[in-house]
């Protein structure tokens, strides 16, 4: 059975996630760092040294072919699904193949931009109700995964 990560750091639906994994009795794993220690019932932390992607390559070290990565970073993204896990970001959007060479191109864009000193608008602001539509979608992916591995 594939099991969840979290990339914590920063991640706005780390209970909803456990609360979906309980109800499917999967095992969820938390990766953060030294300065954003996460600590849930219902998961298993893994706690990192601080520094820049730290918990990133920790994370892609423990996956395995078939499991999901709850995270908002494409380059882990990308990481991810090279390893053949399933990836998903904090608005219930699923990372593949197909779209993440334009995220990538995006971000690659965007980043260019701002260090031309250019101005970007920032995220918009979290709907009150963003995480029960997180919830929603997390708990669809969670069972069309678990149909895809049940088949195999």
């Amino acid at each position: 059975m594939p099991k969840i990560c979290i990339d914590a750091d920063g991640c706005p639906v780390v209970s909803e996630t456990i609360a979906v994994a309980q109800d499917l009795e999967m095992d969820v794993v938390i990766f953060c760092d030294t300065s954003h220690e996460i600590v849930r019932e219902g998961a298993t932390t893994v706690t990192v040294s601080k520094g820049n992607d730290s918990a990133d390559f920790a994370l892609v070290n423990k996956i395995q072919k078939g499991d999901i990565v709850v995270t908002q970073d494409y380059g882990l993204a990308t990481m991810v699904l090279a390893k053949n896990g399933f990836c998903i970001d904090q608005n219930g959007r699923e990372y593949t193949h197909q779209n993440i060479d334009s995220l990538l191109n995006i971000r690659h864009v965007s980043k260019k931009i701002r260090q031309n000193g250019g101005r970007l608008k920032g995220p918009k602001k979290r709907a009150k109700d963003a995480n029960k539509m997180y919830e929603m979608k997390f708990r669809q992916f969670c069972e069309r995964i678990l149909f895809i591995d049940k088949s195999d």
